[in-house]
Parts: C-alpha cells; sequence; structure tokens
C-alpha cells in the first residue's frame, strides 16, 4: 500500500465532507431562521455517520450546534 497516496485521499474524502456539510447545514439554519422555525440564540443537534461497508465501519459523530455563545464576550471556542 502507498500510505502517502491513501493519506491524500482520505484527505481529499474528508475535505469534501467538510465543505459539503458546512454548506448543507448553513443553508438549512439560515431557511429556519428565515421562516421562524429556528431561533436566534437556538441550537441543533448535527450528526455524521461514517460508513465504510468493505471494512465494517460504522461510526456516528453527533454535536449540538449552537447559534449563539452562551457569553457573548468568550471568545469562539474550536473543541
Amino acid at each position: 500500500m502507498d500510505e502517502e497516496h491513501f493519506n491524500m485521499q482520505i484527505r481529499k474524502f474528508l475535505k469534501q465532507v467538510g465543505v459539503t456539510s458546512q454548506r448543507e447545514i448553513e443553508t438549512a439554519v439560515r431557511a429556519a431562521l428565515d421562516s421562524g422555525k429556528l431561533a436566534q440564540d437556538g441550537s441543533v443537534t448535527a450528526r455524521v455517520t461514517l460508513s465504510v461497508p468493505e471494512l465494517g465501519i460504522s461510526h456516528d459523530i453527533v454535536s449540538d450546534l449552537t447559534l449563539e455563545p452562551a457569553d457573548p464576550h468568550d471568545p469562539p471556542s474550536y473543541d
């Protein structure tokens, strides 16, 4: 196996997942805000399922995404 090639393939896949996911979430949140389904200070729960059937992998990643910080004076948190 060519480790470097495989690593680049994974990175390209993850970049595509990240960019596409962010775009879809942002679009849906804006629509929900515009329609009044979601409050300006609301939150949503995001779930991603990573699946690689050939390897028997199915892994869920879940996170609550808040639209406003709990304390507006706190710096952004990336963890």
